[in-house]
């Protein structure tokens, strides 16, 4: 897979993921773990967009 594809990939999983965080904060009683971990795995796909980005 080349930089650009998988800066693509990594940039539209983050994107669906702010999504679902969005969608879930939205709810009449969020589910606090799952939103925690969304956020943690949005972190991480946000470094990785990062250092991909810059190579």
């Amino acid at each position: 897979m080349t930089s650009d594809a998988r800066l693509a990939a990594l940039r539209d999983k983050h994107d669906r993921l702010d999504q679902a965080i969005w969608e879930e904060e939205k709810r009449s009683a969020p589910d606090q773990i799952a939103l925690k971990r969304m956020k943690v795995e949005k972190l991480h796909l946000k470094e990785e967009i990062d250092r991909v980005g810059a190579d």
